[in-house]
């Protein structure tokens, strides 16, 4: 039987939490704004202690709030990266099935494909030397693993800098995050730290040479062949 005191106070939390999203979408509480003492708003609300908490804390996971002990909460301007890490539970559920993996392999393969053909189209002279040294740095960790993960992550987030759009450069760092393991485990594959640098370079010489349809079919080349790589270690584990 479900207590009815729980369903309650979850819609007064949600009540309180609802005004409070309301006022700062609509602009009446800004950013940098503190909202008013905990006591004020529990008088305002007409609720307990607990309820203002609640409500305080889902603006927080929300991106809407901070809360720092001792100080008021103060109202924040939302970036993608608190969207994108508020989808991370849900996101690691999927991995958990082969499904899902399948899933995320499909809109990495989409999202970066996309950027490439955009770098393509509009890197300027400071981003391809951004893109050259962090393709260096990816040849000079070959046989470091620990080091060839993080400049392959390097190397492909020069490339979402490129976009100069903020959710692309935060969905690329919840991509990694999200298929760190299927990352690890497709390297420990013989040869794929020098497959993964030759496909990096063919994907710089196709957006150097200002070449969409060039840098996407490297791009879909080396995403088609990570996906296979994994699946084949996966299976022989």
């Amino acid at each position: 039987m479900v207590d009815p005191l729980v369903i309650e106070r979850k819609k007064l939390f949600e009540h309180v939490a609802s005004h409070l999203e309301a006022q700062i979408l609509s602009g009446k509480l800004k950013p940098g704004d503190q909202l008013p003492p905990e006591r004020d708003l529990q008088t305002r609300f007409g609720v307990g202690r607990p309820a203002i908490r609640e409500a305080l804390i889902s603006l927080q996971k929300a991106g809407l709030v901070e809360l720092t002990n001792g100080a008021r909460a103060k109202v924040l301007m939302p970036t993608a990266s608190h969207i994108f890490t508020g989808m991370a539970p849900a996101v690691r559920q999927m991995l958990s099935t082969e499904e899902g993996h399948r899933y995320f392999q499909g809109a990495r393969l989409f999202f970066e494909v996309g950027l490439a053909r955009e770098a393509a189209r509009h890197a300027t002279a400071t981003d391809l030397e951004a893109l050259a040294a962090a393709l260096e740095a990816n040849r000079k960790a070959i046989g470091d693993r620990e080091r060839f993960t993080s400049t392959d992550i390097a190397f492909h987030f020069e490339l979402a800098k490129m976009a100069r759009n903020p959710v692309f450069i935060a969905l690329h760092d919840q991509i990694s995050e999200w298929l760190k393991e299927q990352r690890t485990v497709t390297l420990a594959a013989k040869g794929q730290e020098k497959t993964a640098f030759e496909a990096h370079k063919a994907i710089y010489e196709g957006i150097a040479a200002r070449d969409p349809d060039r840098a996407e079919q490297a791009m879909r080349t080396h995403l088609e062949q990570l996906a296979v790589t994994f699946w084949q270690q996966r299976t022989h584990d």
